[in-house]
């Protein structure tokens, strides 16, 4: 199987499966230097892993990493760092019913038609669970952009049809809050709805929001490489994302130019005036990326991500032998996938920034 390496010059590869002995991923091109422990990565890991709330997987899984390599005495040491996390609490019969069908938005069917083959426990690959080695390796990355002055600020704008109010936005919610909602007021509101659906055995979606700041000018490039483009790349690698927007998104379709054009503005003017530095705008509709380079300002984007698949709400589907089938699936499963998914968001964004800065080091030289 193809397609479990991302990156070019800060490289990470995931491996592992659901319900398999663990999970891990492989991090190459981490400079040396860098101060890493094991619970650097795990304040990252424990925002992803289940049991957190009621609206999480019961799956009781404490999800401790392991570093086995590239870290001498709590620093990196400029070789591949490699990171497992096991499991514990796989309940493999819970799913072999479902060896014999295939369920209503899983990858079960597509699995089957490419490879003849599925790992049902699960979903195998195509889990949740593989998420883990990207947010251990976006652990790294976030601590490594720390050190030149990038923060990034993920968080959930919406669940189901309620949004957050911009005017409510408490950033220091974002960590406590089983939503992971800025907004308190919006995410009673939400977990009213969640407790609604839950009862019907069904499920929902949202919105997640990213906010980057601290990027300088330039990052990314003009044509294949677009900053927005790489970025798209990595959110919409995450299964349970099904759109993304920079800045004010699908509504540019509804404005004019001289709506959505964002104008510059100089801090100084005269001999000291520094490109780099002393530029801004005074809107930023383009959500901090113009021409597929970042321009200074925070980048901004938004993901859609799907409500969960497993519901024990009767649904409609074939078996193997190509039956009408009608089903109410087992196990344990999230009723929505947002809150557990803004710390995979925030991973995959790390991971895309850090490597366009590594690929934009000796673009130019100065004297």
């Amino acid at each position: 199987m193809a397609g479990s390496i991302f990156g070019e010059k800060f490289k990470i590869s995931t491996w592992g499966e659901s319900h398999g002995a663990a999970l891990g991923v492989v991090v190459d091109g981490c400079p040396a230097g860098l101060p890493l422990t094991e619970a650097d990565i795990q304040k990252y890991l424990d925002l992803r892993k289940p049991g957190q709330s009621e609206y999480t997987t019961s799956r009781g899984e404490d999800d401790m990493v392991e570093i086995l390599s590239g870290v001498f005495e709590g620093v990196t040491t400029g070789t591949p760092i490699s990171m497992i996390v096991r499991n514990k609490s796989q309940r493999s019969a819970d799913y072999s019913e479902i060896a014999s069908y295939y369920r209503p938005g899983h990858a079960d069917y597509t699995f089957d038609a490419k490879y003849g083959f599925r790992d049902y426990r699960g979903g195998g690959r195509s889990s949740g669970r593989e998420t883990i080695g990207r947010v251990a390796a976006g652990a790294i990355a976030i601590k490594l952009l720390s050190l030149f002055g990038v923060k990034i600020t993920t968080f959930t704008k919406s669940i189901g049809p309620i949004d957050i109010n911009p005017a409510n936005f408490d950033e220091s919610r974002i960590l406590t809050d089983k939503l992971r909602m800025p907004d308190e007021n919006a995410s009673i509101k939400a977990q009213g709805y969640l407790d609604k659906l839950r009862s019907e055995g069904n499920s929902c979606g949202g919105i997640i929001e990213c906010h980057i700041d601290g990027v300088v000018p330039g990052l990314g490039e003009p044509v294949f490489d677009k900053l927005d483009a790489r970025l798209s790349y990595a959110i919409m690698s995450i299964g349970a994302i099904k759109g993304i927007e920079f800045g004010d998104g699908f509504d540019v379709a509804r404005m004019t130019g001289s709506e959505n054009n964002d104008s510059f503005a100089s801090k100084i003017s005269g001999s000291n005036f520094d490109l780099t530095t002393d530029v801004y705008k005074k809107t930023n509709h383009s959500g901090g990326v113009l021409g597929g380079m970042s321009d200074g300002s925070q980048i901004v984007f938004r993901c859609a991500v799907k409500p969960t698949p497993s519901i024990s709400a009767p649904q409609r589907t074939i078996n193997k032998n190509g039956e009408e089938i009608t089903v109410s699936i087992k196990g344990r499963h999230d009723p929505i996938i947002v809150p557990r998914a803004v710390v995979v968001v925030e991973s995959m964004a790390a991971l895309t920034i850090v490597d366009a800065m590594l690929m934009n080091m000796g673009n130019v030289i100065k004297s």
